[in-house]
């Protein structure tokens, strides 16, 4: 049974810093892509950041551009997303996302296995 478990959320200051932690057991995440969405209160879910499955591609939504850097340790099986410079408008549950052969990282629907999430929240 595959299990993704996010970890490393938590409460910040505007402006700090945070790095998540995906955790996979059940199976290799080698030659899975990978990546991370967020939904906040009331909000739709969007994409965050995605990595191809030999991190060789690497993908992000345009508001976290520059400051979240997305990184993979096949050899450990974990996913990690580093973010800096932490806006209020970053507060959202971050899920940790994996699937195999995806077309277009940017789709919920095209990864087979998800976490719990965790939160993040981002103080002003």
């Amino acid at each position: 049974q595959v299990q993704l478990v996010e970890s490393g959320g938590g409460l910040v200051q505007h402006g700090g810093s945070l790095r998540l932690s995906c955790a996979c057991s059940g199976r290799t995440i080698i030659l899975f892509d990978m990546g991370w969405f967020r939904q906040a209160p009331g909000k739709e879910r969007e994409f965050v950041a995605a990595i191809r499955w030999n991190g060789g591609a690497t993908y992000y939504a345009d508001s976290v551009k520059g400051r979240f850097t997305i990184s993979r340790d096949n050899t450990k099986n974990m996913m990690y997303l580093q973010m800096n410079s932490l806006r209020p408008e970053d507060t959202a549950a971050y899920y940790c996302v994996m699937g195999s052969g995806v077309s277009n990282v940017k789709y919920w629907s095209q990864y087979s296995y998800w976490g719990p999430g965790t939160q993040i929240t981002v103080s002003s």
